[in-house]
C-alpha cells in the first residue's frame, strides 16, 4: 500500500526512502522525482490550495492505479500545500520494484497522473505585484494521456 501525504512541511527524501525500503530485500530498483518551484517570469511565490480529504482520496486512486499496473513493492507520494518560494520542493514520487523499468515507468506514469488528475489549486505570485492562477496545459493532458 502506498503512503501518501498533503502536507505543508518540507520532506526529507533520506528519510521517505529509508521508511521505503527499511530492512526489505526485495526491491532491486527505487526510481524518484521531486518538483521544485522554479522562479519563472519574475515568480515570488507559488500558492497551492486543496480541499483535505478528497485530495487525499484521489492521490490514493493515482496510487492505486500504479500498484496495479506495475508490480511494485512500494510507493509514496507526499504533495506539500501552502506557500512555496522558489527553490521549494512541491512534491516528491519514490517508487520501488524489483526491477528497474517498472519502478521508472511507474514513476513516470505518477508524475504524469498527478498533474493532470489531483486535485490542486495552484496561483502564481509575482514579484510586480500580480497573481494568476495556473491553468491546464495541452502537453500535460497528452502526457497524461499516452498511460
Amino acid at each position: 500500500m502506498a503512503r501518501i501525504a498533503v502536507q505543508e512541511a518540507p520532506f526529507d527524501l533520506a528519510a521517505e526512502t529509508a521508511r521505503l525500503t527499511d530492512g526489505r530485500t526485495d526491491i532491486g530498483a527505487l526510481a524518484s522525482f521531486i518538483g521544485v518551484c522554479r522562479a519563472d517570469d519574475g515568480l515570488a511565490a507559488m500558492v497551492l490550495e486543496h480541499y483535505p480529504g478528497m485530495t487525499e482520496r484521489a492521490l490514493d486512486k493515482i496510487a492505486a492505479e500504479a500498484e496495479g499496473r506495475w508490480p511494485l513493492t512500494g510507493c509514496t507520494v507526499i504533495h506539500r500545500v501552502g506557500r512555496l518560494e522558489p527553490g521549494a520542493s512541491i512534491v516528491l514520487v519514490l517508487t520501488a520494484s524489483a526491477h528497474r523499468q517498472a519502478a521508472l515507468e511507474a514513476c513516470a506514469f505518477l508524475m504524469d497522473w498527478l498533474k493532470t488528475k489531483a486535485p490542486f489549486w495552484k496561483r502564481e505570485e509575482f514579484r510586480a505585484g500580480h497573481a494568476r492562477w495556473v491553468e491546464a496545459r495541452a502537453e500535460d493532458d497528452a502526457a497524461a494521456q499516452k498511460w
